[in-house]
């Protein structure tokens, strides 16, 4: 029934392993390989919707209620996006129910509905090969890899801890980087004296760590440290990542002070801090490649500017007229992912975004709308 879905999974996947190869500085200027990239985008995503259309019942509905087809859409930034909330309510996948042998959850704070987006084996081979690449083009191989979020088994339904899984293994890194657990009400914690100890090992060792988790766990992991006086200076080479979400676990930083408080800590300076931009609904994920200084702001704070990969497209869409506006201007961000092959393409968020040419600043969450997942913070700092 999926065949041609199938085989799309397949062209797309190659799609993402010819970037891998090409994505350099070099072509990032490069008219020529610019403008075949983005016409093999565009095709491919004009297949995909076609294709969606066809096989996603709900995402017809949603199209035809729009009295958009496939027969009126030449470009990829013309095709529907589904709200993130649909994913709540609707089953916007392709898969036949007995064909789902996976699905991620949105995490949202307790009490809300959380969204769903279906996998198969295909599926996730897709999700795996676009969240693999682009992380390791953004953060490149430590010694030592630390993972602050329980294992796959206490979260099956978490795109995050799943994301972590395929880079543990990419590392070959044992079972034991991850640092955390589910506590009694089966919220996330973190079982400290392991994580110390972590902490205590690469840098006795001299060996660069890379440490990956949400804006929560590295807030629980801080206060520990500061509440049992404890203060590591990791090796040269270590770098953190961080996925902005607080879900009412722990206190709210601002990121600058979250950054600031890492940079005390851990001794990884601020420039070494990646910061990683993703939800359940979506197959690929952004990293702040783009940064520059605040001038006016107290201590140059950094202004961070996220990007996607080469089979993903970003719009700031104005709330108002539901167009695209210009760079430098605010609006809600839409992405156009080909990695969710088997569910929707084109995701409108409810994050308020600043237009930055091929990248986006992050500023926070649209007036009303429900704080969820790791994107659940105060992004505006």
């Amino acid at each position: 029934m999926l065949a041609d879905l199938s085989i799309l999974a397949g062209r797309i996947r190659d799609f993402i392993a010819i970037c891998a190869d090409e994505f350099t500085a070099a072509h990032r200027v490069d008219p020529n390989y610019q403008s075949h990239a983005d016409a093999e985008f565009n095709g491919l995503a004009l297949m995909l919707f076609t294709l969606q259309f066809k096989h996603n019942a709900a995402y017809r509905k949603i199209c035809d209620a729009r009295k958009i087809s496939p027969a009126e859409v030449t470009h990829w930034s013309e095709i529907p996006a589904v709200p993130t909330a649909a994913f709540k309510e609707l089953e916007l996948t392709s898969l036949p129910p007995e064909a789902r042998t996976h699905v991620f959850h949105s995490s949202g704070t307790t009490g809300q509905k959380p969204s769903r987006h279906f996998h198969n084996a295909e599926s996730l081979a897709v999700y795996e090969a676009s969240a693999l690449t682009w992380f390791r083009f953004h953060l490149p191989p430590a010694q030592r890899l630390a993972l602050l979020t329980p294992p796959p088994d206490q979260a099956p339904n978490s795109s995050l801890v799943h994301m972590f899984e395929i880079v543990r293994r990419s590392y070959s890194a044992p079972e034991s980087s991850f640092l955390g657990c589910l506590a009694a009400d089966q919220s996330w914690t973190l079982d400290f004296d392991t994580a110390v100890q972590a902490l205590a090992e690469a840098g006795r060792k001299n060996e660069s760590l890379l440490l990956l988790g949400t804006a929560f766990s590295f807030v629980h992991l801080l206060d520990h440290l500061a509440e049992n006086k404890l203060r590591f200076q990791l090796p040269v080479e270590s770098q953190v990542m961080e996925t902005g979400g607080y879900k009412n676990r722990s206190r709210v930083l601002p990121k600058d002070e979250l950054h600031r408080l890492i940079e005390d800590r851990l001794g990884v300076p601020r420039a070494r801090i990646t910061c990683e931009y993703g939800m359940s609904e979506l197959s690929s994920q952004a990293y702040d490649s783009a940064r520059s200084f605040d001038t006016e702001a107290p201590e140059r704070k950094i202004v961070r500017q996220f990007e996607l990969p080469p089979w993903a497209r970003a719009q700031v869409i104005s709330p108002e007229t539901g167009r695209a506006v210009s760079p430098g201007e605010i609006g809600l961000l839409r992405v156009h992912d080909l990695a969710n092959v088997f569910s929707v393409m084109a995701i409108q968020t409810d994050d308020l975004v600043v237009c930055r040419a091929e990248h986006f600043e992050l500023l926070g969450r649209a007036a009303e709308s429900e704080p969820r997942g790791c994107s659940l913070m105060s992004r505006d700092s």
